[in-house]
């Protein structure tokens, strides 16, 4: 089965539409309910198959990302950082992490973003096989003017990339995660600054859409996406979070459960990390973990 075994998550930019909470730290590093907004990009790579990730933030906010990750070793991943010295676009991270990618293909998830469905990572394996260029994820929503949008005719064959359009094309917003192929750097190096003084992410995918090597996936009914980089959007998301985990009793993107599940650690691994973290919810729910580990259901 193909695999993709390099990620990038891009946790930088300012936080403007938090200010002023993000006057200290960064949004990536507020509580989603119970846990980091990091931990949910994290946790999405990590359901893909991906151990190799490159977290990439501002000067400031490395030291506090690196406290919250470490290495990875705790999930049985590896964690590497790269700081961004300002946000000049998303294609940079490419540009960024030329050096990491080692002309391998990898996702790209945005650290403000929250994804969450049954059979979400089959959904991605299922991606990865089909990505011969680069990939989108795609989500209908009911304001597509705030989004970057992708238009399809009849058939689902893309006609067009639209970012905020004014009039209606499409609801088919265009997510904050994505596949790009071993060439991504290389064109990402090769895009010319917007008006805005800024590599788009649109522009870099249109260079795909136009050799013809851009595929797409969608996340309908029973899905659920969103850009957290708001006050409303972070409250919103934290209270689906609290209801779904007080409902069902299984926590959403914990990145040690996932491990313990994929195989990346063992038990014994766990126990360890238990061993080393205060008493609280969190460690119960680790602890339980373990308690159930022979039953499938549960972990």
């Amino acid at each position: 089965m193909k695999k993709i075994s390099k990620g990038i998550i891009l946790a930088g930019g300012n936080g403007s539409r938090l200010y002023p909470l993000t006057l200290a730290t960064s949004k990536q590093l507020f509580p989603l309910y119970n846990k980091p907004v990091l931990y949910y990009p994290l946790t999405t790579l990590m359901l893909a198959g991906v151990r190799d990730i490159l977290i990439i933030s501002t000067e400031r906010d490395l030291p506090a990302i690196k406290n919250l990750l470490g290495t990875g070793e705790q999930f049985g991943i590896q964690c590497s950082y790269k700081a961004q010295t300002s946000p000049r676009g998303l294609p940079e991270a490419f540009i960024l992490a030329e050096d990491f990618l080692q002309q391998q293909a990898s996702f790209l998830i945005l650290g403000d973003n929250f994804f969450y469905g049954h059979q979400l990572s089959s959904l991605l394996e299922q991606s990865i096989a089909v990505t011969t260029g680069a990939h989108l994820f795609l989500h209908p929503v009911d304001n597509p003017s705030a989004y970057g949008i992708l238009e399809t005719d009849a058939n689902g064959c893309i006609k067009g990339i639209i970012e905020k359009p004014a009039t209606f094309v499409s609801n088919l917003a265009i997510t904050g995660l994505y596949i790009f192929d071993e060439q991504a750097s290389t064109f990402a190096k090769q895009l010319q600054p917007s008006a805005r003084g800024e590599l788009e992410i649109t522009d870099l995918i249109k260079h795909y859409w136009k050799q013809d090597h851009l595929t797409y996936s969608m996340l309908g009914r029973g899905y659920v996406w969103y850009d957290v980089g708001t006050p409303q959007s972070l409250l919103q998301v934290g209270n689906y979070v609290e209801i779904l985990e007080t409902r069902q009793g299984l926590f959403v993107a914990s990145p040690e459960e996932i491990a313990l599940r994929l195989g990346y650690i063992t038990l014994d691994d766990l126990r360890k990390y238990i061993d080393k973290t205060p008493q609280c919810t969190y460690r119960h729910y680790l602890e339980n973990l373990i308690h159930y580990a022979g039953h499938k259901n549960r972990i």
